[in-house]
C-alpha cells in the first residue's frame, strides 16, 4: 500500500481527487485504488517545555539558565492525538510513504518529524505540490522523488526549530527575571531570535523621529538657453565653499542670496562641460514572492501582510494561483508551455483591464523570470491553469488575483527602453547638472502607468527629482555654447524618517542588509533572504501588536512602539537588538539547506550566544518601576515579604542586594532602618548587611532571650526572599548553618562564662578558608571581632565574617576587597 501524508486536510482531498478513484471517505484518510491520503494539522507534533525536561524548570530561577536539552524530545500535541493515531496505524500497514508535506523548509520538517518519531525504515518518496489544480497535481505525482534528497532541507528547519527555542526559552526568562527585580512585577518579555530585532527596528525608527532636527537648505536652477531650446539645471556647490553642512547642503541663506545675484550679473555667458546620451533598458519585474505581494499590496490597497498571506491561501486552495509561502520569484522553464492556456483564462476571467493587456501579450516572449537556476522547491506565485472568475471572489481576492495576473502578464511584453540623458554646464566657475529621459518604447509599463495609483509623497525632493529625470532636453553636444537666462531659489526642509506601516515593516525584514550594524556585515549580507520566512513574517508583526508591543495609529497603521518595548529594547544587548546575528544565522540556515554546514555545528554556536546573552542578563538595568524604590541599589523595589516572625520588606533585585526593612502600617519602615544601621559600626555599609544580619538586629530581645543569638527570623527571612527570588548562595548555607549552631546551643552548657568557654560553632562556608585569621587586613566593623574573608557562593563572590554566626555581616566584592562604603 502507498499511503500520502498531506500537510492538512485540503491538501489531502484534492491529492486524492487526482488519483484512480472511486475515493472511499474514511475516518482521518482516503482510499483510491493508487494509495491512501491521510493528512497532518501542520505540526503535530510540539517541542516540550523546559518542565517537561525536568520538573524544577517550571518555577522561573536565574540559577537554572540556560536550559539546555541534552536530548531534544518532542510531545504529540493534544488537540492531534486522534489524528496521530490514525497515521501511525496507517504508517504501519503502507509498503511505501510519499511526503505531501508544503514544498517549503516547514513542510518539510513537520512530516519528516513525524516518520522519526515513529522510527519509520520503509521508503519514503517526496510529492512537490506547487499548486492544486489537477494539471499539477498528476504532473507532480508522475515526478516523485526520493525524499532523502530533502534531508538538508529538514535539517535546517531543525536547526531553526531549535535555535528558536534555546533562544526564546532562556532569553525570555532571563531578561523577563530581571525586568521583575526592577519591579515590573507582570510584565513577561518575549524574546524571539527574529522577533526581538523585528521590534527593534521600530523602536529606533521611532527614536529617529523624535531625535529629528529639521535642516532648511537652499538649491539654486538656473534656465539656460541653447540653440536647440532652453532647459533648467541644477548648481552643485564645491565642497570647499562655506555655507554646506556635512551632506553639501547650503544652508546659509545670506551665501545663497549672493550667489544667486552673482549668477545673474552679466556676463551670461557659459559652456556644455559634458553631455551624455545613452540607451537604458529596465526589465519586467520579477513575479511575486509572498513578501513582494505583501509589500505591494500594503502600499496599493492597505492589506495588512497576514491578510494577504490569508487571502493568497484561499486563491491558492480554490486552484487559482500557486503555492503562496513561496520565498522565490522566478518560473522552471517547463512550465512556458502553460503560458498561452493561462493567458487564454485570463481573458475570460471577468477582469476587463486584464483581458485588455492580454491582447498585446506575446506568449513567446520569454523573460528573465524563466530561471532553472534560481528554482528551489517552489517558484514564483503565478495564476494557474485553472478558469478563475473574479465576478465570484471577495474584493481582496479580486484585488490580489489582479495583482498577480498583472506580474505573469508582464513576462509577455517587451521591456520598457528610453534614452538617458545627463549634461553638465560650466557657468562662471560653477557647475550646473541636469538630466533628462525620452521613451522610446513603454513595453510591461503600459500596464502599470495606466493603473498606477496617485500617491501623496511625504517626500517632495523625491518628486521634483523625478521631475527633473523625466525632462526631454534639447538635442546639444559637448562644448556647446549656451547662455543663463533667469535663475530661481528654492528653500527646502529635511525630512524626518517615515514610520514602519507593517507592510514597510516586512519588507525591511526581507531587505535586513540596510539595517545592520556593522558595516561589513552589510555588504555581506546583501544578498541573505532576510530575517524570518515568508509564512512567519506576517504572524511575528501580528504578534508584537497583540501583546502590545506596538500598535497601528492612523489612517495609513503606522507602527509606534509601546513603554513596554522601549524597556524590552533598552534592556537587551546589541547582539538581540540589531538584526546582524540573525541575518548571519538565516544566511547559515539556508547554506545548510543547500549541503553547507551541519546541525550540531550550528546548534553549538546557539548555545554559546545564549550562554553569553544569560550571563549579560544578571547585570543589565532597567527602568525601575515601583512605588518603594530600594533606597540601596536604586534597581529593584522594596517587596513585602511574610516571615515566621512577622512581614518585612526586601528588594526586589536580592541577591545582588540585601537590603530588608521592617514593615510600618504595610509600608517598608525607611527611617527605622536607616537609624538602627547608624546605630552600628556597620553603618558605613548598611547596603551590603545581609537580610538576615538585619533581621537579627530587628528582634535584639528575642536574640538575648536565646542566650544570644537566634535563626528563627533570619532563616524564615532568607527563607521568604528565596522564594521569591530562588537564590543559592551564602544566604542558604547561612541558614542551614544558623540551625546548626542552635542545636549545638541546646546541648551545650549554659554555664560557660568567658567566650574561652563556649563551644565550637561550625560555619561551614568558612571551614574551607584558611585558618589564619591573623592574615585578613578587615576587621568585621559589625562585631569588632572577626575579620572578613572572601567567599565564593553559587551566586559569586561576597566576603563573610570568620564569627559566623554569632556575626551575620556580609559584604559586596569590589575588585577584590570588601565593599565597605
Amino acid at each position: 500500500m502507498r499511503l500520502y501524508i498531506a500537510e492538512k486536510p485540503s491538501v489531502g482531498r484534492e491529492l486524492a481527487k487526482c488519483l484512480t478513484g472511486p475515493v472511499t471517505r474514511r475516518d482521518g484518510y482516503l482510499v483510491t485504488k493508487d494509495g491512501v491520503v491521510t493528512w497532518l494539522f501542520g505540526h503535530i507534533l510540539r517541542q516540550a517545555e523546559p518542565e517537561e525536561y525536568d520538573p524544577k524548570y517550571k518555577r522561573w530561577r536565574a540559577d537554572d539558565l540556560p536550559i539546555i536539552p541534552e536530548h531534544w524530545k518532542l510531545f504529540v500535541d493534544k488537540d492531534c492525538e486522534k489524528q496521530f493515531a490514525i497515521v501511525k496505524s496507517l504508517i504501519e500497514k503502507a509498503d511505501e510513504i510519499v511526503h505531501g508535506g508544503d514544498p517549503d523548509r516547514e513542510g518539510q520538517l513537520l512530516v519528516d518529524e513525524v516518520l522519526d518519531y515513529l522510527g519509520n525504515k520503509k521508503p519514503v518518496r517526496r510529492i512537490l505540490l506547487n499548486a492544486l489544480d489537477e494539471k499539477s497535481i498528476k504532473k507532480a505525482n508522475a515526478s516523485l522523488r526520493d525524499n532523502r534528497d530533502f534531508f538538508n532541507l529538514k535539517q535546517s528547519a531543525l536547526a531553526r526549530a531549535r535555535a528558536d527555542w534555546l533562544i526564546g526559552m532562556n532569553l525570555s526568562r532571563a531578561y523577563t527575571l530581571a525586568a521583575r527585580r526592577a519591579g515590573h512585577e507582570r510584565l513577561v518579555l518575549p524574546i524571539g531570535r527574529v522577533k526581538t530585532p523585528t521590534l527593534s527596528l521600530v523602536v529606533r525608527r521611532e527614536r529617529e523621529i523624535e531625535h529629528f532636527k529639521p535642516v532648511t537648505y537652499y538649491l539654486i536652477r538656473g534656465t539656460f538657453q541653447h540653440e536647440n531650446g532652453s532647459f533648467e539645471a541644477q548648481w552643485k556647490p564645491k565642497d570647499t565653499m562655506a555655507g554646506l553642512d556635512s551632506e553639501n547642503r547650503l544652508i546659509d541663506k545670506k551665501i545663497a542670496d549672493e550667489k544667486l545675484a552673482f549668477f545673474e550679473e552679466l556676463p551670461h555667458d557659459a559652456v556644455i562641460s559634458a553631455y551624455q546620451k545613452a540607451k537604458k533598458q529596465e526589465p519586467q519585474p520579477l513575479p511575486f514572492s509572498l513578501s513582494t505581494l505583501q509589500v505591494l499590496a500594503g502600499k496599493r490597497f492597505g492589506y495588512a501582510p497576514q491578510l494577504v498571506l490569508d487571502t493568497a491561501q484561499k486563491l491558492y486552495e480554490k486552484k487559482l494561483t500557486t503555492y503562496p509561502r513561496s520565498d522565490c520569484e522566478y518560473l522552471p522553464t517547463n512550465q512556458l508551455g502553460e503560458a498561452a492556456t493561462i493567458l487564454s483564462h485570463l481573458a475570460k476571467a471577468g477582469d476587463a483591464q486584464v483581458a485588455a493587456w492580454v491582447k498585446a501579450a506575446n506568449p513567446k516572449q520569454k523573460s528573465r523570470a524563466w530561471n532553472d537556476k534560481k528554482i528551489s522547491a517552489h517558484h514564483a506565485i503565478i495564476p494557474t491553469t485553472v478558469q478563475a472568475d473574479v465576478t465570484k471572489m471577495t474584493q481582496e481576492e479580486r484585488n490580489l488575483y489582479h495583482l498577480i495576473a498583472r506580474a505573469y502578464l508582464a513576462q509577455f511584453y517587451p521591456v520598457h527602453t528610453y534614452d538617458q540623458t545627463k549634461v553638465e554646464v560650466q557657468y562662471k566657475d560653477e557647475t550646473f547638472t541636469a538630466s533628462g529621459r525620452t521613451e522610446r518604447d513603454l513595453g510591461w509599463k503600459v500596464m502599470y502607468q495606466s493603473q498606477k495609483k496617485k500617491q501623496e509623497s511625504d517626500e517632495e525632493d523625491d518628486k521634483e527629482d523625478k521631475e527633473e529625470s523625466a525632462k526631454t532636453l534639447p538635442a546639444m553636444k559637448k562644448k556647446d555654447a549656451v547662455a543663463w537666462q533667469r535663475g530661481r531659489m528654492l528653500e527646502k526642509m529635511t525630512k524626518p524618517p517615515t514610520r514602519f506601516t507593517a507592510s514597510t515593516l516586512l519588507a525591511g525584514m526581507k531587505e535586513i542588509h540596510k539595517y545592520v550594524k556593522n558595516p561589513e556585515a552589510k555588504k555581506q549580507l546583501k544578498d541573505v533572504y532576510g530575517i524570518g520566512t515568508e509564512a512567519t513574517r506576517a504572524t511575528i508583526i501580528d504578534d508584537l501588536i497583540r501583546r502590545k508591543f506596538m500598535k497601528a495609529e492612523g489612517k495609513k497603521k503606522y507602527l509606534v512602539p509601546t513603554p513596554a518595548a522601549y524597556l524590552l529594547v533598552d534592556a537587551l544587548p546589541d547582539e538581540l537588538t540589531y538584526p546582524d546575528s540573525t541575518a548571519i544565522w538565516e544566511d547559515k540556515l539556508h547554506s545548510m539547506s543547500e549541503g553547507e554546514g551541519s546541525l550540531a555545528d550550528f546548534l553549538q554556536g546557539q548555545i554559546a550566544f545564549t550562554r553569553k546573552l544569560c550571563a549579560k542578563a544578571t547585570d543589565v538595568h532597567m527602568e525601575v518601576k515601583g512605588e518603594n524604590v530600594c533606597p540601596r541599589c536604586h534597581q529593584g523595589v522594596l517587596t513585602k515579604r511574610k516571615g515566621k516572625n512577622g512581614v518585612f520588606w526586601g528588594c526586589s533585585n536580592y541577591p545582588k542586594c540585601r537590603m530588608t526593612c521592617n514593615d510600618k502600617d504595610g509600608k517598608p519602615d525607611l527611617e527605622d532602618a536607616k537609624a538602627r544601621l547608624a546605630r552600628r559600626p556597620c553603618a558605613a555599609a548598611p547596603a551590603a548587611v545581609s537580610a538576615s544580619a538585619l533581621a537579627w538586629q530587628a528582634h535584639p530581645s528575642s536574640a538575648q532571650a536565646a542566650g544570644g543569638y537566634s535563626s528563627a527570623e533570619s532563616a524564615d527571612d532568607i527563607a521568604a526572599l528565596n522564594a521569591l527570588f530562588s537564590p543559592a548562595d551564602y544566604a542558604a548555607r547561612m541558614e542551614a548553618d544558623a540551625k546548626s549552631y542552635a542545636a549545638q546551643q541546646k546541648k551545650a552548657s549554659s554555664s560557660w562564662q568567658s567566650w574561652a568557654d563556649k563551644p565550637k560553632y561550625s560555619a561551614s562556608p568558612m571551614e574551607h578558608m584558611a585558618k589564619d585569621v591573623a592574615s585578613s587586613d578587615y576587621l568585621c566593623p559589625r562585631c569588632r571581632e572577626g575579620h572578613l574573608r572572601s567567599i565564593y557562593g553559587r551566586n559569586g563572590v561576597f566576603w563573610g565574617c570568620s564569627n559566623y554566626p554569632r556575626c551575620t555581616a556580609t559584604f559586596d566584592d569590589d575588585h577584590g576587597k570588601p565593599l565597605l562604603k
